[in-house]
């Protein structure tokens, strides 16, 4: 008797799991952090981060070295959705587009609100700007089959155009000074990527190796080092190679396969490791009402739902996009406070909102994790409480 054929995997339910199972392992990496910098250990962790290792101390090799994989990581996702996933119409970008758009205006204005007057930073707006992906769908791991596919596809489809923004507004408002040669160099070996793209050169090697020339140009440059990991993704060719006629055998694909769990439960857990360690020794309530870390909380926490939520509704209601199917509007609404978790771009603009302030940074770090809580545990309940409009096996089913 032959054997049953398999249905084969969604690529985008295999994407899901994968990035909720990251969620939770970044989830367990910064609550480490967080009892190692406020331990015994503490001096040996904030040692070790700046010591240095040739030109670089530990802490820039990681925010530096290894972030820029989670960017050619997020810049492949990015380019495979708009060409060949749930972004590639404009009926699918709308929704999503709307409640991205609103979730990065309205937390940075509830920013530079609380830090316009006499001792604020409004340098630091656009950190409460950026979602999750990963701590978001861990949360909605949690749920299991209370939320429907379609939310997920909304909430990652939404992360993955904040994580467009975020990368822009680095590359416009956070760059120092410029290295105009390391600048040239780095557009020369661009459009030498560019153009073995269009000359349809299929191999992975030839890209990542200049891409490696790419980050140090970048890195020389001034430009932060990380967005050569963007730059390096858009010109990966998502084409068929001649050999390969199957979609999900293209170079982007395959590259993107081999690298995301190592940047799902390697690289994003060290990240979220090193940079959500915050000593709580001194802190008083004064600490947590300072302008960065109360206009970092209440943009996340505040900002994020208003905005996403909000934004959406005006779609919704406009005409110009659906409910997402089966889901409810709490549900929604529970989506959109889930959007609140901003960790690890969140504190990575952070880094580079003030480079040259351990106490705002630290600042940051409390803002990050106190509104990422509130939103992580006020999702949560809403989410939990709330009911589908289509059976449960319908509104899970693929």
């Amino acid at each position: 008797m032959s054997a049953t054929p398999t249905r084969p995997v969604s690529v985008l339910r295999a994407f899901l799991d994968n990035a909720s199972s990251g969620g939770i392992v970044l989830m367990a990496a910064a609550a480490l952090a967080l009892v190692v910098a406020n331990s015994p250990l503490a001096t040996a962790y904030f040692d070790g981060l700046h010591t240095y290792v040739g030109d670089l101390s530990v802490h820039h090799w990681i925010n530096d070295g290894l972030m820029a994989a989670f960017f050619l990581l997020v810049g492949l996702e990015i380019k495979r959705e708009v060409l060949d996933g749930q972004l590639s119409t404009w009926s699918r970008r709308v929704l999503p587009g709307f409640a991205a758009l609103g979730g990065m205006i309205v937390p940075a204005i509830i920013f530079v609100a609380f830090n316009v007057g006499e001792g604020g930073h409004p340098r630091g707006w656009a950190i409460p700007a950026a979602t999750d992906i990963a701590f978001a769908l861990g949360v909605l791991s949690l749920l299991g089959p209370r939320v429907p596919l379609t939310l997920r596809v909304f909430l990652t489809a939404l992360a993955i155009i904040d994580d467009l923004g975020a990368v822009v507004i680095i590359a416009l408002f956070y760059t120092s000074s410029l290295n105009v040669l390391a600048l040239i160099g780095a557009v020369v070996v661009l459009l030498i990527l560019v153009a073995m793209n269009r000359l349809r050169v299929f191999a992975l090697w030839p890209y990542l190796v200049l891409g490696v020339v790419l980050w140090f140009l970048v890195l020389q440059s001034g430009v932060h080092a990380t967005l050569a990991g963007v730059a390096l993704a858009l010109c990966i060719p998502l084409r068929v190679t001649p050999a390969a006629p199957d979609a999900h055998d293209s170079p982007l694909h395959i590259l993107e396969h081999a690298i995301a769990p190592w940047v799902t439960f390697l690289i994003v857990p060290v990240f979220g490791l090193a940079n959500a360690g915050v000593s709580f020794a001194g802190m008083t309530l004064q600490s947590v009402i300072d302008p960065v870390p109360l206009g970092v909380a209440m943009g996340l926490f505040i900002g994020k739902q208003l905005g996403v939520f909000g934004f959406a509704a005006l779609a919704i209601r406009a005409g110009w996009a659906e409910l997402p199917m089966y889901a409810s509007w709490r549900q929604l609404y529970g989506v959109a406070v889930l959007c609140g978790i901003g960790f690890t771009m969140s504190l990575f603009i952070g880094l580079l909102a003030f480079p040259e302030s351990p106490m705002l940074q630290d600042e940051v770090k409390l803002g990050v994790l106190l509104g990422s809580a509130l939103s992580a545990a006020a999702g949560w309940i809403l989410l939990r409480n709330s009911a589908a409009r289509a059976p449960v096996g319908l509104a899970t089913e693929a």
